[in-house]
């Protein structure tokens, strides 16, 4: 893909090795459209920074959140162990956006048709992984509940109130099939990084139950 998500390539394993696990970090998890539906969004995105005077909606690349955290890099092992055993389980599913939606008086994002799909992803992705992922009590991790692909954010009042003018009877149609999660990495001062790639690869989980008659039953005898 000529345009990653990530501006950074892969963590190399001589920084990996160099990494100070005791400090913390932001992360983030999330779902990348392909590469022509990506394109398409981040030249919106472009117009709307031209457009608006809003410099954060050209930096921001196109993807959806399914989960922010902030924690100490020493359990990004076990982290990222779950989200990689849960992903498996999940099958990869098509996401249709349609149109754009707002935030009063903040937010301008691309409408999201079939939301279900990503509230099981996310219900599957966090199950063991969530509590590696609290730092503190006051560094809960986010999961998203209400998903949206994101035009633009923090936006001045006057940048919203116009913007929401021309995009609220604006029409946009996209889909694309999501068949993997990104978890993404940032540390103080940096630019975010891909730490892993999570497949959706739709494997059933293997329920081991005990058969109650593997064993041989003594017959019954009736006096």
């Amino acid at each position: 893909m000529k345009n990653p998500f990530i501006i950074q390539e892969y963590l190399s394993e001589a920084e990996a090795r160099a990494e100070k696990h005791v400090l913390p970090a932001e992360y983030l998890l999330v779902l990348q459209p392909h590469e022509a539906l990506w394109d398409e969004i981040k030249s919106i995105k472009e117009k709307f920074a031209t457009d608006y005077s809003c410099e954060q909606a050209r930096k921001g690349l196109p993807h959806i959140t399914l989960a922010r955290f902030k924690q100490f890099q020493s359990t990004e092992t076990h982290i990222r162990h779950h989200l990689r055993n849960n992903a498996r389980t999940i099958a990869p599913f098509k996401i249709e956006l349609k149109d754009f939606g707002s935030f009063p008086s903040h937010t301008i994002y691309i409408n999201i048709a079939s939301k279900v799909p990503i509230m099981n992803a996310v219900k599957t992705l966090r199950q063991n992984a969530q509590k590696f992922m609290k730092m503190d009590k006051d560094n809960k991790p986010h999961f998203i509940t209400e998903p949206h692909l994101t035009i633009a954010r923090k936006l001045q009042p006057w940048q919203y109130e116009k913007s929401w003018l021309e995009y609220e009877h604006a029409n946009f149609h996209g889909r694309f099939i999501a068949g993997y999660a990104l978890l993404l990495k940032r540390k103080a001062g940096e630019y975010y990084k891909q730490v892993e790639k999570f497949a959706f690869e739709g494997v059933k989980e293997e329920v081991k139950q005990a058969n109650l008659f593997d064993a041989e039953t003594p017959a019954l005898r009736v006096k």
